[in-house]
């Protein structure tokens, strides 16, 4: 299987094993709710920055360039780290314990994306970078994962 294909395969594994868990541990509606809306928050903010020509992704299927495995791997990181953050707090301190989790996975991930050729940051933008990723990049994981979480907390 080639690599590009064996990265899209797992992350959407991973993404669909998440809504299995969700499926029989959490109501149906918060469930549904969830991930539905956190792969349309993924879709937005990933179509965003590739009009801004600021990120090329290069793994197909792609709609308006965003390619589709992406919403399963969006929604998939930000549901297994609420429920991480929900084994220590509840409520809004485990949506900001969301956001932090979910942007250290991207940190400690995502360069590699950029090294095996997965996607490319195409921006000329001033600030740091780590390991060749763009500090919007984290910004950006931050506020999905914590917008995506806060559905979360009045359904459950």
């Amino acid at each position: 299987m080639p690599s590009r294909r064996h990265f899209a395969v797992t992350t959407i594994t991973v993404g669909l094993v998440a809504f299995a868990h969700a499926l029989f541990t959490w109501p149906l509606r918060a469930t549904i709710v969830f991930f539905a809306v956190g792969a349309l928050v993924a879709f937005i903010a990933e179509a965003a920055v590739i009009n801004l020509n600021w990120l090329e992704h290069h793994i197909e299927p792609k709609l308006v360039g965003v390619p589709l495995y992406v919403l399963f791997g969006w929604t998939g990181v930000v549901y297994v780290t609420f429920r991480i953050a929900l084994l220590v707090t509840d409520g809004w301190t485990a949506v900001a314990a969301t956001g932090v989790l979910a942007t250290m996975y991207d940190v400690l991930v995502d360069h590699r994306g950029v090294a095996d050729g997965h996607w490319t940051y195409t921006d000329d933008l001033p600030g740091p970078r780590y390991r060749g990723v763009p500090w919007w990049n984290f910004a950006g994981w931050f506020a999905i994962s914590v917008l995506t979480a806060t559905i979360a907390v009045p359904l459950l």
